[in-house]
């Protein structure tokens, strides 16, 4: 893969796949540690997102050359290139409602997933940029939400049930 020659990209891989294999097993074994993993996870990306568009917006045209997709590359050498802040800046935004619904319930947290799934699945070409298949099994973790009938709020519920068993 295009990238793991650089011992930074690499260490930043492995880092990326343990934490999305964290993140699946609390998928399996609780949910309310997954959505407090979630909403740091696009908390984090929203504020980094932002301010990268803002201080250093042309850092993002480094992840052409880490997609094993001509599509994404042509599109991040080409319209993307001149609408960098608008696109990663309205990317943030979404990303930090993706965030928040991780703490809300129903209809908001679902659409909050939805949202994360087809985020998460769409940066996979990226390859090592996204730390592919990292953000794959994050897709499988969030979809695990979606199949619950009864999630609350993350603040309510047993203290046991913030411990992963």
């Amino acid at each position: 893969m295009k990238g793991l020659e650089n011992n930074t990209y690499l260490i930043l891989y492995v880092i990326s796949n343990v934490v999305a294999l964290v993140m699946l097993y609390a998928a399996w074994k609780n949910h309310r540690i997954l959505r407090l993993m979630f909403f740091i996870l696009f908390a984090w990306a929203s504020w980094t997102n932002w301010t990268e568009a803002i201080k250093t917006p042309q850092f993002y045209l480094d992840y052409a050359d880490l997609t094993f997709f001509g599509f994404y590359y042509d599109f991040i050498h080409g319209w993307f290139s001149h609408h960098i802040t608008l696109v990663v800046g309205f990317i943030a935004i979404c990303q930090a409602f993706i965030s928040i619904s991780m703490f809300l319930k129903g209809r908001i947290l679902k659409t909050g997933a939805i949202g994360a799934i087809i985020f998460l699945l769409a940066i996979a070409p990226l390859g090592v940029g996204a730390a592919f298949p990292c953000t794959f099994i994050m897709a499988v973790a969030m979809s695990s939400l979606l199949r619950e009938k009864q999630i609350d709020y993350l603040w309510n519920g047993h203290p046991n049930n913030y411990l992963i068993d």
